[in-house]
């Protein structure tokens, strides 16, 4: 088993990110499928996919690793779309590639240049290793199993038991209650969410826009949009935003959201400065570690993003994301060592990400796995996911991602009011 361009400084990425053909090829060529190797693009920034897979074909792929060698190149996170588009134009994706982008994934589909997931498990003993939560999710943002779900997280709002108990507010079940506890908080000098709206960081407030959205208009809500079904400045989408401004103008998301990053946002909560915090289970980590978690881990409770009076979502269903999952060309559907080695992968994956890394994914355990208390409440909330909504930018262009973004922050401390965020967002819809 061989790995290339191991080696990861700043220096590398910052010239791969000259967006000429030339440079690309120079970055990233020799990636390629091959009869001899089984080959992956591996993004620079993320290092636990490298790690699990060069642990598999040590393991449990022995076999399957002998028979074609794990190959991984490298490639940084901010060239890997061009890299992608170039090497599929060439007829020369290797087998295994990041799903950096779902709109460019969706295009390489298309085009005959990924292979459908569940064609490749079908028939084996990996056929139903896809959890039912990561095949929706998978399903509204590529239209198929297009993705091996090496990463699943889940969205809700985290609060802190101890303030909840302390001011005599019983966890909120409805959006009702959840904002009259709010108000409490507020009124009893405690700062009622943590959220970040600076920046590049202003996802903190649009997931609100979004899971909102999710629970008054249904699980279509924003692929309506996508559709040309609905417009965000239609009212009741304008009303979504419109909620969510009317939080910040309480005061509730604190006192200057514009200016709280991601990190700061976390590090809210985590010491005990605010009582909620609407997060993925991607902070995990954060949480399972003492030297960030000042309030303990028994001090945190989650909390389904609550339904809205009249509405037409459910509590049940679930914001998951699929992070960077991996995408299989279709050079694998005619490589029957290649469909082995993932077929391998879909049943072991989980298990050794999780174990070894403390990971969840979205395929199904081979074996049981001792994991921390927040963990395993974050495992059966996917267990009990039959249907998954995704976020508020999930389907737009990146142009509209940046414009909520970075007008997130301004809805988030009431200065935007909820007609004049989707406008902005909107008019990058085209």
């Amino acid at each position: 088993m061989t790995r290339k361009s191991t080696v990861r400084t700043w220096v590398p990425r910052v010239a791969c990110a000259v967006t000429v053909s030339l440079a690309l090829a120079a970055c990233g060529g020799g990636a390629g499928a091959s009869d001899d190797a089984f080959t992956m693009m591996s993004l620079n920034e993320n290092t636990t996919q490298d790690e699990v897979l060069t642990a598999l074909g040590k393991g449990a792929c022995a076999d399957q690793n002998a028979a074609l060698p794990l190959d991984i190149t490298e490639q940084a996170q901010e060239s890997v779309d061009q890299q992608e588009q170039l090497l599929a134009g060439q007829g020369a994706l290797p087998q295994l590639f990041p799903a950096n982008t779902p709109a460019l994934i969706r295009e390489l589909a298309d085009n005959g240049r990924v292979a459908d997931v569940s064609k490749v498990l079908s028939g084996s003993p990996a056929a139903d290793s896809v959890l039912p939560a990561a095949q929706s999710a998978a399903d509204q943002i590529f239209g198929a199993q297009l993705v091996l779900p090496v990463e699943l997280n889940i969205e809700g709002i985290w609060y802190n038991k101890k303030i909840l108990s302390d001011n005599g507010i019983d966890v909120p079940k409805t959006w009702d209650a959840l904002v009259a506890a709010f108000e409490k908080l507020k009124q009893a000098g405690v700062q009622p969410v943590s959220a970040a709206g600076a920046g590049g960081d202003g996802w903190g407030v649009s997931r609100w826009v979004g899971a909102y959205l999710f629970r008054t208009l249904g699980p279509d809500a924003l692929k309506d949009v996508a559709d040309g079904k609905a417009k965000l400045t239609d009212p009741e989408y304008v009303a979504a935003a419109q909620a969510i401004s009317d939080l910040g103008k309480a005061g509730y998301f604190g006192p200057s959201p514009t200016s709280i990053d991601y990190a700061t946002a976390l590090n809210t909560f985590l010491t005990g400065d605010a009582a909620f915090i609407y997060m993925g289970s991607w902070a995990l980590s954060n949480f399972n570690d003492p030297k960030e978690n000042k309030i303990g881990e028994d001090a945190i409770g989650f909390l389904p993003f609550p339904e809205v009076s009249g509405g037409k979502g459910s509590s049940d269903q679930t914001p998951t994301n699929l992070g960077t999952s991996i995408v299989l060309s279709s050079s694998v559907a005619d490589n029957e060592k290649a469909k082995a080695w993932v077929q391998c992968i879909a049943e072991n994956y989980g298990t050794t990400a999780l174990r070894d890394k403390g990971q969840i994914t979205g395929f199904t355990l081979s074996e049981k796995v001792d994991v921390p208390p927040l963990t395993k409440v974050v495992q059966e909330q996917i267990t009990a996911t039959s249907q998954s909504v995704l976020w508020f930018e999930a389907l737009f262009p990146a142009s509209a991602t940046t414009a909520s973004q970075q007008n997130a922050g301004l809805l988030g401390s009431g200065q935007k009011s909820g007609k004049d965020f989707m406008s902005a967002v909107a008019s990058e819809l085209g």
